[in-house]
């Protein structure tokens, strides 16, 4: 089971939210919108995304690495190593 389960729905939501978002910013382009009004919209969708992604490394923590960690030994080691390789992606993106 997906550690976000929990919180499946909200995140389904937000995602929804975001296609939304995108679409607005193709039709905007198509529209021929000046630059400035797409970017900006551009930056608040990868808000949006990024906001997403620290809540699915939130639920990850909570429930897969807490778990693993219960449990000790190499799947312990190996959840941390994996949750930390998913943040220093985030972090660099």
């Amino acid at each position: 089971m997906a550690g976000y389960s929990t919180s499946k729905d909200d995140i389904l939501k937000r995602l929804r939210r975001i296609e939304g978002q995108i679409r607005g910013l193709q039709r905007m382009v198509d529209e021929d919108t000046y630059c400035i009004d797409v970017l900006t919209q551009v930056s608040a969708a990868n808000r949006a995304l990024q906001s997403v992604a620290v809540a699915l490394v939130d639920e990850h923590l909570k429930c897969c690495v807490t778990e693993a960690i219960s449990a000790g030994g190499d799947e312990a080691r190996a959840k941390v190593e994996e949750a930390s390789a998913a943040i220093a992606r985030l972090v660099r993106s």
